[in-house]
């Protein structure tokens, strides 16, 4: 929230427990599996990680994801009417991507200090993280490697 916006702290917090909620339930998956490493790693912000990940590991599990991508673009505000279903998956990564520039988030990991060379390091503890394991689509090493260079 802007600092010293009570209004929006509040508001912020109240998302922070209604999605704590959701996946305390639910579980989480490979980009918080992917975000974890950085925190750890470059002390990134785990919002911020989140936010630079989620559009790549979305288009990596859109397969994956059967008409819940078509929900998320229409709730986004594109509309989805006589969309296919790989144009509507593909509107709701591109909603994500413009959502990131409209609120400030860096595009690239590299914009939040990560390096290439600790990449393969990075995806070894993401791969071993206990949220990776509740990603719609398995995830291999390799596969995780490749986000985060895609990501970078």
């Amino acid at each position: 929230s802007v600092a010293g916006d009570k209004d929006a702290g509040e508001e912020m917090a109240l998302g922070q427990y209604v999605a704590g909620m959701g996946f305390s339930n639910v579980g989480l998956g490979l980009v918080h599996g992917m975000a974890h490493p950085l925190g750890a790693f470059y002390n990134t912000p785990h919002g911020v990680a989140n936010a630079i990940l989620l559009p790549h590991v979305m288009r990596y599990n859109a397969d994956f994801t059967g008409e819940k991508y078509r929900d998320i673009a229409r709730v986004m505000g594109v509309k989805v009417e006589g969309m296919s279903l790989e144009e509507a998956r593909n509107a709701a990564v591109e909603a994500v991507f413009a959502l990131n520039r409209d609120v400030g988030i860096p595009p690239h990991l590299r914009d939040v200090g990560v390096r290439k060379e600790d990449i393969s390091a990075l995806a070894q503890a993401a791969l071993d993280d206990v949220c990776t394991g509740g990603n719609p689509r398995e995830a291999t090493l390799e596969d995780i490697v490749e986000l985060y260079h895609t990501a970078w």
